[in-house]
């Protein structure tokens, strides 16, 4: 399954953003993603947690893989770092990670909502 495949064995989730990436408070809407860099060691992954109220990166992870654990550093330090509302929205590609069991069961544990955009081949 490619990065930005969805689970199919999950639910659909929601597109709870509807492309408006404002918030009029800190920490009720937040956005995330993974991007690879190229090192002299080979690649580093990056996710990061972005608060659309400051477009601030306000948490991020890195590591040698873009496997699950590394957003749910990443969401996990957002959450740590910032006063995030309960039932704040986290939105993010269809990635296999981010719809899988797995993340689910974080953001439920920090009380967050997850959404994602539609598919453009839904469109």
């Amino acid at each position: 399954m490619s990065l930005t495949a969805q689970d199919l064995d999950q639910p659909a989730i929601a597109d709870l953003v509807r492309r408006d990436f404002t918030a009029t408070v800190p920490g009720t809407r937040l956005v995330g993603d993974i991007t690879y860099v190229p090192t002299w060691e080979g690649w580093v992954y990056l996710a990061t947690v972005i608060d659309c109220y400051s477009k601030k990166v306000i948490a991020y992870a890195m590591d040698d893989n873009y496997k699950t654990p590394l957003i749910s550093t990443a969401i996990r330090r957002a959450a740590k770092n910032e006063n995030l509302a309960p039932k704040a929205i986290f939105h993010t590609d269809r990635g296999s990670n981010y719809t899988s069991y797995e993340f689910g069961t974080v953001l439920k544990e920090l009380d967050l909502r997850r959404a994602s955009g539609r598919n453009w081949n839904m469109l």
